[in-house]
Formats: structure tokens, C-alpha cells, sequence
């Protein structure tokens, strides 16, 4: 497996995605509601809490295309993201627009979930760069893509809130 892939799943483990994607955006309103400083880094030289914000927008548009995809074309090929590109405009957005927009998507998402059956959730997919998955790894995928973050958002509201 990917070790890109397989640290993601780490963070999932054995949490069922459904449940783990259908709690995040509470906790990322949770976010908005606590953090007082959104230029905040959980680290020095990585993202800072509004790119974050930014960044699961964009993830939560771009996998619930690739998921349509996967389920209604035959040997689907993935188009790759540079998030470091699409990061470039980050510093310019709302925080409060991307939980918005996020929220917005994550619902649409989970509502074309629960239209999969079996057939769906192992269709699989080419991504050039990590070779093929199917459609449940891209789920748990994103839902552990989605503790990673909220991981690093919760540090930087423990940060800040202790800077206080």
C-alpha cells in the first residue's frame, strides 16, 4: 500500500468512516466557535488554521467528484491535486466560508453514500500516482484524512486558547 495512504488509514484505524465523516463538521463548527487566532500553525512552517479550513473544503469538492466518477465511469482514471497550488489563494478565505462550504458538500456527499450498494463501494479507480483503489479505501480515505486535520486544528485551539 501507499505510505501516504496507509498513514492516513492509520489515523482512522478501526473507526467505521461513515460515522468518523459524519461527525466532522461539528467539530470543525467546534473550531470556529473556540479558535481565536486562524494564522495559528499547529507547527512552525505548516498550514496554518485558516488553510486547514480552506484545504477540507476543497478535499471534501475534489473527492466527492472523483467519488461520483469512480461509481458511473468505467476505468475511471483519477486527476491529481497539488494542494500546494490550490493553497496558494488560502490565505484570502473566510474561515467561517470554507466550514460553510464544507459542511454543504460533506452533506451531499454522505447523502450519495448512502445511495451505494456493494457493486459501488468496490468499483475500483486508477490515481497515477498511488496505483488502483476502490471506492470504500477512498471513503476511509477521506475520513481519515478528515481526523488528521481536525487533529492539527485541535492542537492549534489548545495553542492559542493557552496563549490566552
Amino acid at each position: 500500500m501507499n505510505p501516504y495512504i496507509e498513514r492516513i488509514l492509520g489515523y482512522l484505524g478501526d473507526q467505521d468512516p461513515i460515522a468518523v465523516l459524519q461527525q466532522t463538521p461539528g467539530k470543525l463548527e467546534q473550531v470556529l466557535e473556540t479558535l481565536t487566532d486562524f494564522e495559528a500553525s499547529y507547527e512552525e512552517g505548516k498550514w496554518t488554521a485558516r488553510e486547514i479550513l480552506a484545504h477540507l473544503a476543497d478535499v471534501e469538492l475534489l473527492m466527492g467528484y472523483r467519488l461520483r466518477q469512480a461509481v458511473s465511469e468505467a476505468n475511471y482514471v483519477v486527476q491529481v491535486m497539488d494542494q500546494d497550488t490550490w493553497a496558494k489563494r488560502y490565505k484570502k478565505l473566510e474561515p467561517s466560508h470554507s466550514v460553510e462550504t464544507f459542511r454543504s458538500l460533506r452533506n451531499w456527499n454522505l447523502a450519495l453514500f448512502s445511495t451505494f450498494g456493494l457493486e459501488d463501494w468496490n468499483k475500483e479507480v486508477t490515481h497515477p500516482e498511488r496505483g488502483t483503489e476502490t471506492v470504500d479505501l477512498m471513503v476511509s480515505f477521506l475520513a481519515g484524512h478528515d481526523l488528521n486535520h481536525v487533529h492539527q486544528l485541535e492542537q492549534i485551539t489548545g495553542l492559542t486558547n493557552k496563549n490566552k
